[in-house]
């Protein structure tokens, strides 16, 4: 789980020089309060600092340059306690590179309505100051978020918690290293596209290696992590009998965890955030990374199959931006349909590489013959998914840019039995209606391949594509 404490967001607060030092102290005061109460919120994940307010152009400018410069601050709130003369932000606002966040509120909740002076007038502002800033960002065409409501007020917290998190998502893909173990599927194209302007884009980069690199890290594993990761398989899950020391095909399962610990120290040494393999390529290697893929991502690491580049990169993204919440995300793929007119639904699944973080249930360790790949049988975690509110993500590159499209779903409790089917699956209804879900889906573009949500919603999406600069098309 990634921490993120570790990041911050500054709580900038605009005025002038133009009410008098009392009036300012009291903006600073009242600014310091706020910042303090949004950074002992337990909704909010990461550090609010409080900084001094600011009241002219140079001030406003020093504090986007540190801003900027400040590698743990992901973005600002800004907010106008006062009238802050809106020119004053336009070189500020030009060259800040952090994403910005403007917090329409008031100190008051409240208009006291016996006590209301010309005086408390002047302190509180923020009615019509927000609005000069407001025309200001629209003017330059800022990328923004823009949250109404008292600072108090719960709803106004838990939009400041999700930007927030996707504001660290943005920092994170900015650096992300994605690695590629051979190619994609051969002529696939959904998971094919422009690495370069994918880096443009987001920041992350996409380089191959083969997967004979891989093979050496897997073979260097020792017997002795191999034992204590089978230790942790033996605690975490039910094994199936023919897996357990002394079964016929324990030998199975010492090798995928070997190739496990193999991925995990390749991952590490290189720090990469995210891969892909495919089995079209998998020379060195006994068998299908199945189990292996599966901990992976519940360890955090973006993962894609068949070479999928960009739904390994938001798995990762969705991992970092769930980091701490109930449920989970996972690499997911539409698998078949259930056309019944009076309940109709989609089975999702995969060969293998479903994350278990999807599931509070029971969860099986098992071995099954994979009739793909060409190798031996792989070991597998097989379970059903969780019920509950939930989305489909996907992005796409459809040549002149990039189309993040988002389908709104119920997951539906797994009461069938699948005695045939030896992977882990979910079950979910598209909305609005299966039929429309569906065509709307194929109508955007949509890949075959998505991250499928259990714990984050909408906004979280709405709010990376706006960081992004992203077209963004919602179904449901």
């Amino acid at each position: 789980m990634i921490d993120l404490k570790k990041y911050e967001i500054w709580f900038v607060t605009g005025s002038q020089h133009l009410y008098g030092e009392a009036t300012l102290r009291k903006v600073d005061e009242h600014s310091f309060e706020i910042a303090s109460f949004l950074n002992n919120s337990d909704n909010i994940p990461v550090q609010v600092i409080f900084k001094p307010v600011v009241k002219t152009p140079e001030e406003i400018t020093a504090i986007c340059l540190a801003a900027n410069e400040q590698k743990n601050c992901v973005g600002i709130i800004t907010w106008m306690h006062t009238f802050s003369p809106a020119k004053m932000w336009i070189n500020g606002l030009t060259i800040l590179q952090k994403p910005l966040l403007h917090l329409h509120t008031q100190y008051n909740r409240d208009i006291p309505f016996a006590e209301i002076d010309m005086d408390f007038m002047n302190l509180n502002q923020s009615a019509h100051g927000d609005r000069e800033f407001a025309h200001m960002l629209t003017k330059m065409n800022i990328k923004r978020k823009t949250v109404v409501g008292h600072w108090q007020d719960p709803e106004a917290i838990e939009s400041i918690a999700v930007w927030s998190r996707v504001a660290v998502t943005k920092r994170e893909m900015q650096g992300m290293k994605v690695v590629r173990f051979g190619d994609n599927m051969r002529e696939v194209a959904v998971t094919d596209g422009d690495k370069v302007a994918a880096q443009m884009k987001f920041g992350f980069s996409v380089n191959t290696h083969p997967v004979g690199d891989l093979v050496q890290y897997i073979h260097a594993v020792s017997d002795a992590h191999i034992k204590s990761l089978i230790e942790e398989y033996n605690s975490s899950y039910t094994l199936m009998d023919s897996i357990k020391n002394g079964g016929s095909k324990y030998d199975s399962l010492v090798e995928a965890a070997r190739i496990e610990l193999g991925i995990k120290t390749f991952l590490e040494t290189g720090g990469f955030g995210a891969y892909t393999n495919t089995f079209e390529d998998l020379h060195g290697m006994r068998q299908l990374p199945g189990i292996g893929s599966q901990r992976m991502m519940a360890a955090g690491y973006g993962y894609g199959g068949e070479g999928d580049w960009k739904t390994s990169a938001m798995v990762r993204a969705l991992k970092i931006m769930a980091s701490g919440l109930k449920g989970g995300n996972s690499f997911m793929e539409d698998y078949t349909y259930h056309f019944d007119p009076t309940n109709p639904m989609v089975l999702g699944s995969h060969m293998l590489e479903i994350c278990p973080t999807l599931s509070s249930g029971e969860v099986n360790c098992e071995i099954h013959p994979l009739g793909i790949g060409g190798k031996e049988d792989p070991v597998r975690l097989v379970f059903n998914g969780d019920p509950g509110p939930a989305m489909n993500v996907s992005l796409v590159d459809l040549g002149d840019r990039f189309r993040l499209i988002v389908n709104l779903v119920e997951g539906v409790e797994v009461t069938q039995q699948f005695p045939k089917l030896p992977t882990a699956r979910v079950l979910w209804k598209p909305l609005p209606s299966m039929k429309e879900g569906l065509k709307q889906w194929l109508q955007a573009g949509g890949a075959h391949h998505t991250v499928y949500s259990q714990n984050l919603t909408l906004e979280y999406m709405e709010d990376f594509a706006e960081m992004f600069d992203l077209e963004l098309v919602v179904i449901g």
